[in-house]
């Protein structure tokens, strides 16, 4: 096999693949050159400060916006070519729909790429959609209109409606956002068993344990500062170059005093 050849091969049977990517909005690159190629049945965070970019890779992967320049493959076709293959998770949802929809339709939703708006549900949908409701722990907020529920709550639907997709790809941004410490500890669990049951996952996340626990890391600041497996690029000197940091070394983790955007301090271990 030529290399040509093999890497056209490679970037087929890859879930994400990318090659001298650039995406940002109205022709202004927020990452550009990027290059990447995930195998199927890994996992990959995404890890940097707002504004650094890896929402709108996640979007891009999601095929939610067009990259400005580059190839960018999704389970080896475009992005958006396999919709009922790839659950997205977003970060901001929805808070007024135009009905009253409650948790369980929204769960629902996550069948409606594989069956369309007006398809039929099988029993295959159905059981997808109450195993989901079971596994994330929400059979009691099923019958509620989704508007008279907490963040944490929502955020759990949504989660739910991500699962019930039985995707090929799980596209996450910031997926334990809102939830108290034993809804994040489910939630871990149950993407890890997705990915275990061979599915594969982008991760974008600020939570540097979250990401410790994914085989590979990319550290965005609106560039690419490191990428490669987990245990070798979560080390001080390229969290503090992503984070763009106040901090100091104690020992073998890195404490956080302050950082530019604002967010919460964090340790590592190394």
């Amino acid at each position: 096999m030529s290399g040509a050849s093999g890497a056209v091969s490679a970037a087929v049977s890859a879930a994400v693949s990318a090659t001298g990517l650039s995406v940002g909005y109205a022709g202004d690159p927020v990452l550009a050159g990027l290059g990447f190629s995930l195998g199927r049945g890994q996992t990959l965070a995404l890890v940097g400060a707002n504004g650094s970019g890896k929402s709108t890779l996640l979007k891009a992967i999601a095929g939610l916006m067009r990259p400005l320049s580059g190839e960018l493959l999704v389970l080896g076709l475009a992005p958006l070519a396999a919709p009922e293959r790839v659950a997205y998770l977003g970060q901001f949802h929805p808070s007024g729909f135009v009905l009253p929809l409650r948790a369980s339709e929204v769960v629902r939703m996550g069948r409606f790429a594989a069956r369309g708006l007006l398809g039929k549900f099988g029993s295959e949908d159905e059981e997808a959609v109450r195993e989901a409701v079971a596994a994330v722990g929400i059979a009691d907020l099923a019958e509620k209109p989704l508007n008279e529920l907490s963040g944490g709550q929502r955020q759990r639907v949504f989660i739910a409606q991500a699962l019930a997709r039985r995707a090929d790809l799980l596209l996450l941004d910031e997926p334990e956002a809102n939830l108290d410490a034993a809804s994040r500890a489910t939630t871990r669990r149950l993407f890890s068993e997705a990915v275990a049951g061979g599915a594969s996952a982008v991760i974008a996340t600020h939570d540097i344990d979250a990401a410790a626990a994914c085989d590979f890391t990319m550290l965005l600041a609106r560039r690419l500062v490191a990428y490669g497996p987990s245990a070798d690029v979560l080390r001080t000197e390229a969290l503090l170059e992503t984070f763009g940091v106040v901090g100091r070394a104690e020992g073998d983790k890195v404490v956080v005093i302050g950082r530019e955007h604002g967010h919460d301090g964090c340790e590592h271990e190394d």
